[in-house]
Order: C-alpha cells, then sequence, then structure tokens
C-alpha cells in the first residue's frame, strides 16, 4: 500500500463518517437513508465503515436526502 493509498482510506473513512453523524443528528436509520437517495443498504453501510469508494454521483444523492450540501459531506468531523 502506498502513501496515495493511504491517504484516500482516510479520506472515504471521513466521509463515511461525517454522513453517520448526519443521518444520526436527523435521527435518520440507515434503511430511510438509503430509500431516500436510492442506495442499497449495504452499499450504505459500506460507504459509512469508510470500506467502499463512492461515486460523486453517490454522494450527491446522499447529500440531497440528508437536506445538505455536498461539501458538508467533505467537511472534515
Amino acid at each position: 500500500m502506498n502513501v496515495s493509498d493511504t491517504v484516500m482510506e482516510k479520506a472515504y473513512s471521513q466521509i463515511g463518517q461525517r454522513i453517520r453523524e448526519i443521518r444520526m443528528s436527523r435521527k435518520m436509520s440507515q434503511i430511510e437513508l438509503s430509500t431516500r437517495c436510492g442506495v442499497e443498504p449495504s452499499n450504505l453501510n459500506r460507504i459509512e465503515h469508510g470500506k467502499a469508494n463512492p461515486t460523486v454521483r453517490t454522494l450527491h444523492l446522499i447529500a440531497v436526502a440528508l437536506g445538505v450540501g455536498l461539501a458538508e459531506l467533505m467537511k472534515e468531523a
């Protein structure tokens, strides 16, 4: 694993953590969010745990479902 891979893994983890924080602050389950944004529950779980490489389109769908801008998902927690 090189430095670039490590940086990206950290970024995926931070984005997933931020999605989870926003979702929970809205008292929304993963199932509810996945239904609202059209992302499979298993994929949403993997994204929240930093185990997936979501596309910008997927992040946009999640952001809209959470009622935030895409930039809000990119903020460091």
